[in-house]
């Protein structure tokens, strides 16, 4: 099981970014997906997650409005537009699964996810 993260890069106050979360040998479909996200010195903290189907989603309160995550079931990709980014968002971005995800739940712990990428680094200048 993998799970593989791209896209991170520098960028200024109030640009948009795109990350990118591809999986591999685990059942996609059934998983629910999530980026998480840790700057220097803090824990790591929810940005986003989706549901199996996507049709649910949860946002950290500091993203709402700016950043949307989406997945596509066929390519078993999970991702996130990260948009209006401000220095704060300066961060290492975790993709995560939980392949025990159930309809009725949308897991926010990071305790709850079972398998991570191995980060990508979004840093945003003022």
């Amino acid at each position: 099981v993998q799970l593989q993260a791209s896209g991170g890069g520098s960028v200024q106050a109030g640009d948009s970014i795109r990350l990118s979360c591809a999986a591999s040998g685990l059942n996609f479909g059934r998983s629910c997906m999530a980026w998480f996200r840790q700057g220097p010195g803090e824990e790591r903290d929810l940005v986003a997650a989706i549901s199996r189907s996507g049709s649910w989603a949860e946002y950290a309160n500091t993203v709402k409005g700016r950043f949307t995550i989406s997945r596509d079931n066929a390519r078993k990709t999970v991702s996130l537009q990260m948009g209006n980014l401000k220095p704060e968002d300066t961060a290492i971005y975790y993709c995560a699964a939980d392949y025990n995800c159930i309809l009725s739940h949308l897991p926010t712990e990071p305790t709850a996810y079972d398998v991570w990428g191995q980060g990508t680094l979004v840093t945003v200048s003022s």
